[in-house]
């Protein structure tokens, strides 16, 4: 008798706003996937609701799965309209490989950028961690030029020596007259 509840409740037909909570979505973000062609009603009660079976549920996790690889909505519209539209099947797999393909080289084109930040970051950190003990004697501006807590001149972490620089050009002049005050003089 289990086998046959079981196996009745995984045919059991939702409302979308069932449906919705079961995936953790809003009903309009299930009125989105249907009218952009990603999610279909298995069925309509006689009241004229959609109904939807658990294959509905997969199916929005595979559509979220695809958001977060960096797939828009738009384009997994597209590929999913191409792939229904190809000639066959090997056609409409070598379609989807092609997409894969390409988000794939994206995907790890951006885990590069994204471990040299981390590489800067980490540098940047650890230079900043001897910076705690540093003397409060000692402005901002000398930060530039550190050669304290074991620091060498020139020798910042890119990170944080953008960060601490100081115009070295004779020709630079430093002002410290407040923005509101420049506008002020400028409409005089």
């Amino acid at each position: 008798m289990q086998d046959g509840s079981n196996s009745k409740n995984a045919d059991k037909l939702m409302r979308v706003g069932e449906l919705a909570k079961a995936v953790g979505k809003t009903v309009r973000a299930m009125h989105l996937y249907e009218e952009l062609g990603l999610l279909e009603p298995r069925a309509r009660s006689e009241g004229g609701f959609r109904l939807y079976g658990a294959e509905a549920v997969d199916r929005i996790h595979w559509i979220v799965k695809l958001q977060a690889i960096g797939f828009t909505l738009a384009e997994i519209q597209g590929f999913v309209r191409d792939f229904q539209s190809a000639g066959s099947a090997p056609e409409a797999s070598a379609r989807v490989r092609a997409l894969f393909l390409e988000k794939q080289q994206q995907i790890r084109e951006q885990i590069t950028q994204l471990s040299v930040i981390e590489n800067d970051l980490s540098e940047a950190l650890e230079y900043l961690d001897s910076c705690q003990t540093c003397s409060s004697d000692y402005a901002p501006t000398e930060c530039g030029a550190c050669d304290h807590q074991g620091h060498h001149k020139g020798e910042a972490p890119p990170l944080f020596a953008g960060l601490s620089k100081r115009p070295t050009s004779d020709g630079d002049k430093t002002y410290d007259v407040p923005v509101t005050v420049l506008y002020r003089e400028g409409n005089n």
